[in-house]
């Protein structure tokens, strides 16, 4: 096998959420040339169209489809874990929903010793980002690369939800991404005139443009040139031809939260007992890589509903389907332009907390598998909740030398008390927003789990049993100032030279929320931090 060798000033790895806005960042500098490595292909054709994510959602060839390990927690099952395998990575197969966190969130990052964190600093970067024309306040940005939009769909359950919602005392929000989070809202979404707003659009196709820039798809990095303490550059894969890269700066590796732990092991970076086991020459012991694994546990609840109108389960069903599609490709509007939910809640389960501590989601439409997505064949509803800041982690690590198979990945979901306490009051809350006398003439009754679980116990099993994760894995390589850590506030891991880590895997503790738009504040601060360096000859 041939061994081709280039050198580049950048080498970024991952062309996902982070890494494509670290691409477009870089460039901008004509100075320097950027080379991004992606596994995956270039954005499927279909990832404009919003309501791909359920064509995604399990799809070989534009998703990993990592699952996890069976655990006696979750009753051994092997959850399932999409991310996206294309230019625009999970940016491009999500649900779009745009959440920024909680002003506590960031402020947390800070107080553990990550300074330029907090958010105070961070919210310039989300308005720097957002090109939200909905805001009434100076609390959003409205010219930057990221399309984000408000659900614009009109149902009388929308509106029935939010009525219930205030009948109980929660308050209306007309913008959970502004200064405060709490209350009920239409979803926000990085959707624009009908169009999925990926990284890959957004950020990665503008800076293609740019003769310093260079993409290489279909390329899996195998390992991490490092030497003497110091990133030197790369080894990839492609057509079954190996490349060594070198670099003149820095690696950037942005490969999520599941991969970028295990490029560093394989690379010989990581725990020395883990290493060893898999005859790894040790490069640099950092035991901390890979573990702190956190992601948002999904407990998911159907209804059936009186209006046939109220759900949008007939217009994806028979003909339907097809004048929905259609109108989609004609008009960019209906089922098709939609993003995974249209009513959003944050939520406090204690009157005494800050804070919310959980948030839910309500879907017009019901399916009968979340791995098929096939509507049912009645008028249905869904919801789904969960729990904003976990206190359980996990972790994940290879389980081979081999850099194509899959690491072992293990959840440790409600291992914690307080974690098990908030999902099933958040199980009730949600159930009484949709029981809640504004929703009588549109809600029919619950159809899964049903009324048969109602207890504490019962609740907890059916999670257990059932939840799914929201799909957020991160905290894989976390950052902090200690060796419970793998990189420093300048994302530069501990004991290294020459390279960042720059994905949600950085996150101290998970964003309250869905976290793409936090990725995509990393990449552009990180991007930030290395001008810096730049500029000041570092």
């Amino acid at each position: 096998m041939s061994l081709e060798v280039n050198k580049y000033d950048f080498i970024i790895i991952g062309a996902g959420s982070s890494g494509a806005t670290i691409a477009n960042r870089l460039s901008e500098n004509l100075n320097i040339s950027v080379l991004l490595i992606e596994a995956g292909k270039k954005e499927h054709l279909f990832a404009q169209m919003p309501m791909s994510f359920g064509l995604f959602i399990n799809k070989p060839g534009v998703n990993w489809r990592y699952s996890s390990e069976g655990e006696a927690g979750t009753f051994n099952r092997n959850i399932p874990i999409p991310r996206g395998k294309m230019t625009g990575g999970s940016s491009s197969i999500n649900g779009m929903v745009y959440v920024r966190g909680q002003s506590l969130d960031y402020d947390t990052w800070a107080q553990h010793g990550n300074k330029g964190w907090g958010w105070q600093e961070v919210s310039k970067i989300f308005k720097k980002i957002e090109n939200y024309k909905n805001s009434e306040t100076g609390h959003r940005g409205n010219n930057g690369l990221l399309g984000i939009s408000e659900v614009k769909d009109e149902n009388l359950l929308y509106d029935a939800l939010i009525r219930s919602a205030q009948s109980l005392g929660y308050p209306l929000n007309k913008d959970y991404n502004g200064p405060n989070q709490e209350g009920i809202a239409r979803i926000q979404a990085t959707i624009s005139n009908g169009r999925r707003m990926s990284t890959d659009y957004c950020y990665l196709r503008p800076a293609l443009k740019r003769p310093n820039l260079t993409l290489i798809t279909k390329a899996t990095t195998e390992k991490l040139i490092i030497d003497n303490k110091v990133c030197k550059g790369i080894i990839y894969k492609k057509s079954n031809k190996l490349h060594k890269v070198y670099c003149n700066n820095e690696v950037i590796l942005s490969a999520g939260a599941i991969a970028s732990p295990q490029i560093l092991e394989l690379s010989g970076i990581g725990n020395e007992d883990i290493l060893n086991k898999y005859e790894i020459q040790v490069k640099h012991n950092l035991p901390a890589v890979g573990e702190h694994f956190q992601d948002h546990f999904m407990a998911r609840l159907q209804w059936k509903l009186k209006l046939k109108k109220a759900s949008y389960n007939y217009l994806g069903r028979g003909i339907n389907k097809y004048n929905e599609i259609a109108k989609y490709i004609l008009r960019k509007k209906g089922l098709f332009s939609m993003p995974a939910a249209s009513i959003i809640a944050f939520l406090k389960t204690q009157n005494y907390l800050e804070s919310p501590d959980i948030q839910i989601q309500y879907i017009p439409f019901s399916v009968g598998s979340l791995k098929k997505r096939i509507f049912h064949d009645f008028p249905g509803m869904a919801a789904a909740c969960y729990q904003l800041r976990p206190n359980s982690m996990g972790s994940i690590h290879i389980c081979s030398p081999d850099p194509y198979k899959h690491p072992s990945i293990k959840f440790n979901f409600l291992s914690h008390d307080l974690d098990k306490r908030v999902l099933i009051n958040a199980v009730k809350i949600m159930r009484n927003i949709v029981e809640a006398k504004p929703m009588d003439l549109i809600r029919d009754f619950e159809h899964s789990p049903g009324a048969s679980v109602s207890t504490d116990d019962e609740i907890e099993q059916y999670i257990r049993e059932t939840a799914e994760t929201g799909f957020h894995p991160s905290g894989t390589c976390r950052m902090g100032p200690g060796s419970n850590s793998v990189v420093n506030d300048e994302l530069k891991i501990h004991g290294l030279n020459g390279i960042r880590v720059a994905d949600a895997s950085i996150f101290p503790t998970i964003p309250s929320g869905n976290t793409n738009a936090a990725c995509i504040m990393v990449g552009e601060k990180v991007s930030e931090l290395i001008k810096e360096s730049i500029n000041s000859g570092g």
